[in-house]
């Protein structure tokens, strides 16, 4: 039958030195010194562990869109020469009539010369109505094809160019 052995490991150590026949100086005896850093890696493990499962990581930022309440009885009437109409229709292409005439629909594009020109255009006309511009009405329509990309760049034309009433429709 063998037996087996264990032995402790040791955190610190000091090693001295075998005794010989010498005699050694008794005011200088250096001693040398081994620290076993296992438990300060364990240690730091377990705070690096601790430190990410209590940090919260950034919150996703989302656009603050403000809604209508939904009532079908609560309804307000808007002239039809304050109105844009915009038609998303895919990546790069916007459809929009003024008003209600859909027979004169036309296309532009996303860039600040397509859309962004043909909403500064309905604001003057608005303006030189109206006498305000800020009576302006942008409805938007996502289409099918719409992708998010360009519901936001819609949106910061809105902000761009100063239309405080816009609303998006199914």
């Amino acid at each position: 039958m063998h037996l087996i052995s264990i032995k402790p490991t040791v955190m610190a150590e000091i090693i001295t030195p075998n005794a010989t026949g010498k005699k050694r100086n008794t005011k200088c005896s250096k001693h040398s010194t081994r620290v076993d850093l296992t438990p300060m890696v364990d240690l730091g493990f377990l705070l690096i562990t601790f430190f990410i499962f209590t940090t919260t990581l950034s919150d996703p930022k989302a656009i603050f869109m403000p809604l209508p309440k939904d009532d079908a009885g609560n309804t307000t009437d808007i002239a039809e020469g304050k109105t844009l109409q915009l038609f998303l229709e895919g990546p790069d292409q916007v459809k929009y009539y003024h008003g209600n005439d859909s027979s004169h629909i036309a296309a532009t594009n996303y860039s600040a010369s397509g859309l962004r020109e043909v909403v500064r255009e309905k604001v003057a006309m608005v303006k030189a109505a109206y006498k305000d511009p800020s009576e302006t009405v942008v409805i938007i329509h996502p289409g099918n094809n719409a992708i998010y990309g360009n519901l936001v760049d819609v949106l910061d034309e809105m902000q761009i160019n100063g239309v405080k009433r816009y609303m998006l429709v199914d």
